[in-house]
């Protein structure tokens, strides 16, 4: 039995497109293995309606899933997320690379060095 993906943690925040915003949202999701194979999308009214956003916003983010191959979608039908291990592993590694890209960023305006900042990822790696 297939799961509809669920958008009741998505919070939209300023300053970022919500299309993109939804695509971090089911890209997480699969990440954490909350989304899965063959778990069913919200239909695009339903969704619009959900998180109060112009329908042409979800449409344009279900588009962009179906280019990248997440998710499968026909006319009039159900889309449904759609994976294999070679996308699952991709998606890792973009998620991954973003957010030590975003954290390093921030770690170097703080003025911290290599050698610091690996003291602390270390540090807090033994804590978590």
């Amino acid at each position: 039995m297939t799961a509809i993906v669920s958008f009741e943690t998505f919070t939209a925040t300023d300053g970022i497109p919500i299309y993109l915003q939804i695509l971090r949202h089911i890209k997480s999701g699969i990440c954490s293995g909350e989304i899965v194979n063959g778990d069913e999308m919200p239909s695009r009214r339903i969704l619009s309606a959900l998180i109060g956003v112009n329908p042409n916003t979800i449409q344009k983010a279900y588009r962009v899933l179906e280019e990248e191959g997440l998710i499968l979608s026909h006319p009039g039908a159900k889309s449904y997320v759609m994976l294999t291990q070679e996308k699952l592993d991709e998606i890792r590694s973009e998620m991954i690379a973003a957010d030590l890209h975003t954290s390093v960023a921030s770690l170097k305006r703080m003025g911290l060095t290599k050698e610091e900042a690996l003291a602390r990822l270390s540090s807090l790696w033994d804590s978590v």
